[in-house]
């Protein structure tokens, strides 16, 4: 029963490539192999109290993982479809005897090494169907590479986004903002201003989930810390006389809410009020909300 391997080694790689297109190109709200991986990785590193969660290891060291079980899992999925063929199917370099190297093991060898592009040639396809197999698993392989560099390329710049809106909020908590200063025109600005950089913020939540398993260590660049300064005006631009600074203000209630409905769907499942998901958003950082 040659086809039960090659069957398995086909549903795996299918799953994992599935898996790569839905987190890097196509994210959704399924929840796939990586956000699993991703959310383990962040829930581990929390067991000593989030408090003492080592600073930034949580983010990359689960993105290296997924990108590990992606390889390992590609590369054992080929194994499979290679095995069952060995050695007849295959060509052997002086030295080596077929029937020492035939099994799960050199297969998954043969794997690995196609899928980094290596091509030592010591053991290589012969049939015609896997002489055209092997160069698809070593385009598969490249592939896998490129898709990793956009990934961290893309996480990384988000992280920026979110993290420089924290520290323009804890700028705003330190200039101690007054109600005369945010009933006016200078005030709608403001408030706009946050409105567009949390709409950012909430599109990155949705395009690189990942992002949020990073931990900001610095209260000044922890969104989940600084989050209540923005209900804060929001709540106090409502009571505003300036008609200007009342559809700011909704506006900006508008983008909060969004925010809040993002990160309570994709990751907190509280199905609170936004003031309560953005409490337990910041609990779940290690943070306690900042006072408005």
């Amino acid at each position: 029963m040659t086809w039960l391997p090659v069957l398995a080694g086909a549903v795996l790689i299918l799953f994992i490539l599935r898996d790569v297109f839905h987190t890097i190109w196509h994210p959704t709200r399924h929840g796939g192999l990586s956000r699993l991986v991703m959310r383990g990785m962040w829930r581990l590193s929390s067991l000593r109290g989030v408090r003492r969660r080592p600073v930034g290891l949580a983010g990359p060291l689960g993105m290296m993982a997924v990108v590990a079980l992606w390889a390992l899992a590609v590369a054992v999925g080929w194994g499979l479809i290679y095995w069952p063929h060995m050695p007849d199917d295959f060509s052997y370099a002086t030295g080596l005897t077929p029937g020492e190297h035939a099994g799960p093991v050199d297969a998954l060898y043969v794997s690995l090494v196609t899928l980094a592009t290596l091509g030592l040639g010591d053991i290589a396809p012969t049939s015609g169907w896997l002489r055209v197999l092997a160069p698809v698993e070593a385009l598969v392989g490249f592939a896998l590479l490129s898709a990793t560099v956009a990934w961290v390329l893309g996480v990384y710049p988000a992280l920026a986004r979110r993290r420089a809106l924290a520290l323009r909020l804890s700028h705003l908590r330190g200039s101690r903002v007054t109600a005369g200063a945010l009933d006016s025109a200078g005030g709608a600005a403001i408030l706009d201003g946050l409105a567009s950089a949390l709409s950012t913020v909430t599109v990155d939540f949705l395009q690189y989930a990942e992002s949020y398993y990073f931990y900001d260590g610095d209260e000044k660049i922890s969104l989940a810390e600084q989050l209540g300064l923005v209900v804060g005006l929001a709540d106090r631009a409502e009571r505003a006389r300036h008609p200007d600074v009342r559809l700011s203000a909704s506006v900006l209630r508008t983008a909060l809410d969004d925010l809040a409905t993002v990160l309570d769907e994709r990751f907190l499942r509280t199905r609170r009020p936004p003031g309560e998901v953005f409490a337990a958003y910041a609990a779940d950082h290690g943070r306690s909300p900042a006072e408005p």
